[in-house]
C-alpha cells in the first residue's frame, strides 16, 4: 500500500520512489478490470469523504478514482477541497453552469480531473512516442462526438505494438487495452502525492 511506502521515502531515489508509486497505481488499476461494472454515469448522492457510486456501476473517471482509493488516496476529497479554494480555475461553471462545488460529481468529470492533475501534479508532454508514457501516468483523450475520456497507463506492454496497455472504461467496464494512440490525446499527467 502507498501509505506504507510513504513512510520510507528515503529508501528510494526520487525517480525510484515515483516509479514505485506508478507501479502500485498500475496494479491497482489492472485489478479493477476483474470487476463487473456496467457503464453508467448517472448522478448519485454519495458519502463524503471516501464516497463511491454503487460498485457495479461506473465510468472512465471511476476507474481512476477507485484505483487511487485502493492505494489510499481519496480523489473525491482532494478534488473537492481544491475546487472549494479555486472554483474559478475549474470548468464547472462554463461547462455545466454550476455556481459552487458538488462533492457528489465534481471528481467524476474528466475536465475537472484534468485541472486538478495540472494544478496538483505534473503536466507532461503529449508525444507520439510510447516510451514517454510511464506506468501510473494518466492520459486524457477526446473521443468522437467531443466526449472527454481518461485512463491509466499500465506497466504491461503490448506484444503487438510495443505500447503500454491502458486501463480505462469506454463503455464495457474497466478494460486493459492497447489504445494509447487510438484517439486524440488531450492531456498527460503524473499525480503522485508525497512524491
Amino acid at each position: 500500500m502507498i501509505r506504507q511506502t510513504l513512510l520510507l521515502p528515503l529508501l528510494f531515489s526520487h525517480g525510484a520512489f515515483a516509479a514505485a508509486i506508478g507501479d502500485e497505481l498500475s496494479h491497482s488499476a489492472i485489478e479493477r478490470t476483474q470487476s463487473n461494472v456496467r457503464y453508467d454515469g448517472s448522478y448519485f448522492s454519495i458519502a463524503y469523504p471516501n464516497g463511491d457510486v454503487p460498485e457495479n456501476l461506473g465510468v472512465c473517471t471511476d476507474v481512476i478514482i477507485r484505483a487511487y482509493r485502493k492505494i489510499g488516496i481519496d480523489l473525491q476529497r482532494l478534488v473537492h477541497e481544491d475546487m472549494l479554494n479555486n472554483f474559478s480555475d475549474y470548468p464547472s461553471n462554463r461547462i455545466w453552469g454550476l455556481k459552487r462545488t458538488d462533492k457528489n460529481i465534481d471528481h467524476r468529470r474528466v475536465p475537472n480531473l484534468q485541472v486538478f492533475f495540472r494544478r496538483n501534479g505534473d503536466e507532461l508532454a503529449i508525444t507520439n512516442q510510447a516510451k514517454d508514457y510511464q506506468s501510473g501516468d494518466l492520459v486524457t483523450w477526446m473521443l468522437p462526438g467531443n466526449l472527454p475520456h481518461i485512463g491509466i497507463v499500465s506497466h504491461r506492454i503490448s506484444d503487438k505494438t510495443g505500447q503500454p496497455l491502458i486501463v480505462h472504461n469506454i463503455g464495457s467496464g474497466p478494460q486493459l487495452e492497447d489504445m494509447l494512440f487510438k484517439y486524440k490525446i488531450t492531456g498527460h499527467y503524473k499525480y503522485r502525492p508525497g512524491d
